[in-house]
């Protein structure tokens, strides 16, 4: 077999092949089997009438269409893995040249991972906020410990923010009852937004017994997008009695002795958090940093792909209704130009991130193992409200399963990537990201770039 690798861009190749027939029997003996099994040929059992008896009753070309078939996404395949040709997405193939006996030709355009020159990590530096904690915000935990410990009581009076009622619900679209909108007896807490907009203005002041009528957009369902009549029918109004957080609430609801006691630990759990979340504006910021400063060539069908995908993400909640997902982009005050120039530059992004990430982690041999990927796992069924062997399933059956193990490796190059970079905070303290992050390596490297044109 000749191949050569021909270089269009920087993102995009020709591959060109010719295939010697000889290369091909094990093809063809393939072929004539097949074939032999899907046709009746009297005097012959099926599958075993001879090669020459086939092509006399079907002639040559439907033995040739099946060889041609089977070899070339086997022959591509050898040369990109020969030739170490990193290939995105599909080939576009086309058979220059079947010279019956002699050889095959065909050429395959496919984009490719382009060449980037990493740039030295310990020049990346950046900014973030400085850690603040005030005794507000651990008086807030606090209250949210004994909303725990609280119970209900009823009242006679009109609903207020922070009160709980019982409600029922019904929803009408042009006069038609929306069945999945209609529910009795559901509680909930007044002024938590947790539910469908407009409900918490027509609740409040309402007494029980009242029912109020508002009109709001539905989100979900087979009328999402539209505007609904619903009404609403308060059924009970009960405030939560708080425990006074004394020592004795303290015993109770923690394993501390006093209220000062679970303060203090409350203190450094709020602390915990905000350095975790430092560590995640510093993760995104040296991110932006590293993109900032790295040229990459876009593959082109690449960026097409990850725009496509988007776009139909967002109108598959309006059932794929162009004009109902136009109507709600006219309600945020968006156009649909605005909103595909959004998602393109979103697009570009996301590809650029995911070849210098994927370039990060060739040039520094990152590597994932089992428990990594479990734990990726684990998180991401979680998040779905399923169980981890489910989420595998699922992932197995869409293809997704490499996605996951490239998302944790790019995670890992990343964390690479901040470990070596500069982090102070607003007042100009270096931030210890070890932690979150894990040990910076040995200040050496630091000035050492990372392998270029990888």
């Amino acid at each position: 077999m000749k191949s050569t690798v021909e270089h269009l861009s920087p993102t995009r190749v020709r591959i060109n092949v010719e295939v010697p027939f000889d290369e091909l029997k094990p093809n063809f003996d393939r072929a004539y089997r097949k074939i032999a099994n899907q046709v009746r040929i009297p005097g012959f059992r099926p599958g075993k009438a001879p090669a020459r008896v086939i092509e006399q009753r079907i002639g040559r070309a439907p033995i040739l269409d099946e060889v041609v078939n089977e070899a070339i996404p086997a022959k591509y395949s050898e040369v990109i893995t020969a030739e170490e040709v990193r290939v995105l997405g599909r080939p576009e193939i086309e058979v220059t040249k079947i010279e019956d006996g002699d050889h095959l030709a065909f050429t395959a355009e496919v984009d490719i991972r382009p060449d980037i020159t990493i740039p030295a990590f310990g020049e990346l530096s950046v900014t973030v906020e400085d850690i603040e904690l005030s005794d507000e915000e651990v008086d807030e935990q606090l209250d949210e410990l004994r909303a725990r410990f609280g119970t209900l009581a009823g009242v006679d009076r009109a609903a207020e923010t922070g009160d709980f009622v019982s409600i029922d619900l019904e929803a009408t679209v042009d006069g038609e009852e929306v069945e999945e909108a209609k529910t009795s007896g559901l509680s909930y807490e007044v002024g938590s937004g947790e539910m469908i907009e407009g409900i918490d203005e027509a609740i409040i002041g309402t007494s029980a017994g009242e029912t109020k009528t508002f009109t709001t957009k539905l989100v979900a369902g087979e009328h999402a997008g539209r505007d609904a009549e619903v009404k609403v029918t308060v059924q009970t109004v009960k405030v939560r009695e708080l425990p006074e957080p004394d020592d004795d609430f303290a015993q109770l609801a923690s394993e501390f002795d006093t209220v000062d006691a679970l303060r203090g630990d409350l203190r450094e759990r709020l602390t915990r958090v905000k350095r975790m979340q430092q560590g995640v504006q510093a993760r995104d910021k040296v991110l932006e940093a590293l993109l900032e400063v790295t040229e990459v060539p876009l593959p082109e069908s690449v960026v097409e792909s990850e725009v496509e995908s988007r776009q139909h993400d967002a109108v598959h909640t309006f059932d794929h209704d162009e004009d109902r997902f136009n109507e709600f982009l006219t309600e945020q005050g968006k156009t649909r130009e605005e909103f595909d120039t959004d998602v393109r530059e979103e697009a570009e992004k996301a590809v650029k991130t995911q070849l210098v990430l994927d370039s990060i982690a060739e040039a520094e041999n990152v590597s994932v193992d089992d428990n990594e990927l479990t734990e990726r796992i684990i998180y991401q069924a979680q998040r779905f409200g399923i169980s981890p062997d489910e989420y595998v399933q699922r992932a197995q059956q869409s293809g997704q399963l490499g996605a996951i193990f490239a998302d944790v490796r790019r995670g890992k190059a990343l964390a690479s990537v901040v470990r070596l970079a500069t982090v102070s905070d607003a007042s100009g303290n270096d931030v210890d990201l070890e932690e979150l992050f894990g040990p910076r390596d040995e200040p050496a490297a630091e000035n050492e770039p990372a392998p270029a044109d990888q």
